[in-house]
């Protein structure tokens, strides 16, 4: 399978994107949807813009929304594209129901791969940090389903993408006194660069985690995939981008890393570099 290490200063490719003329697209209006049956169901809180194939699907980062820029660029260029493209919040996040201290890996995926079953014809899934790790959970779902013949997914996009984050980005690095914490308390509040207010790890988090794991394995998508990662990323460090290209030994993988770019990979560049790789992703499949 070919394999692809590149800079962010590559060739681009060209977007054609044009702003409406209040220079944005019109927000589409929010639908809660149920995931889940009895005592576990929640409301899901779900954009979608109708538009042509290939769609697109945006699967948001840990504690982020569907409002973020990235997720917002995604649906600008959809609509200046002519593209189908949903956005949504995980339970606990953003506007969905829930609580987020409720919230575990599988049933974040679980309500990802009910959101995209929702769809129809090719998609893109474009996963950000956690949304890495679902966008890799759906679709081994999804081919475990349907098989690669039959599969709907037409490319993946990760950004900074985070698979076993609870494992070896989070429980690897916790002290003994925060898993002990964790252990007998059942809840550690983590206090976050990226967020004002301390955020609960739970037991169940982690230990779901587990469940979940996916680089001690081959990662099959049936698809190809591209990702973006920050060289001063900080949360998931560049060489987890690495150890997931190890493992994508049966589908197409391109890596790019952005020297200067942190994890958010937010700025108007970074931006740019997103909105080129899902404009050639795009191209390649209606060339």
């Amino acid at each position: 399978m070919l394999k692809k290490i590149l800079s962010s200063s590559g060739e681009p490719a060209d977007t054609d994107v044009e702003p409406d003329e209040k220079g944005r697209a019109m927000e589409p209006k929010v639908e809660m949807r149920t995931v889940g049956e009895g005592a576990e169901a929640r409301a899901i809180a779900v954009r979608t813009r109708a538009g042509g194939s290939p769609g697109l699907v945006w699967l948001g980062g840990f504690r982020s929304d569907m409002a973020g820029s990235k997720a917002l660029a995604v649906d600008a260029f959809a609509a200046a594209r002519g593209l189908a493209v949903t956005r949504f919040d995980y339970s606990g996040h953003g506007v969905s129901g829930g609580r987020f201290e409720d919230g575990t890996i599988s049933r974040w995926a679980e309500e990802a791969l009910a959101v995209f079953e929702a769809t129809e014809g090719p998609q893109i899934l474009i996963g950000s940090s956690m949304g890495g790790w679902m966008a890799l959970l759906v679709a081994r779902a999804h081919l475990a389903a349907v098989g690669r013949a039959a599969s709907r997914i037409a490319g993946l996009i990760l950004i900074a993408p985070a698979p076993d984050f609870t494992e070896d980005l989070m429980w690897a690095s916790f002290s003994e006194e925060v898993r002990r914490t964790i252990l007998e308390e059942g809840v550690w509040l983590d206090r976050s660069a990226y967020s004002d207010e301390p955020y609960p790890i739970t037991r169940a988090l982690i230990e779901d985690g587990r469940r979940n794991l996916l680089l001690g394995g081959v990662i099959e998508t049936g698809c190809p995939v591209t990702i973006l990662q920050g060289k001063q990323d900080e949360s998931v460090p560049w060489r987890h981008a690495l150890r997931i290209v190890e493992r994508l030994a049966l589908d197409d993988a391109t890596l790019t890393f952005v020297d200067d770019g942190d994890h958010r990979l937010a700025r108007p560049e970074d931006i740019e570099l997103l909105m080129r790789t899902i404009a050639a992703a795009v191209d390649r499949l209606t060339a």
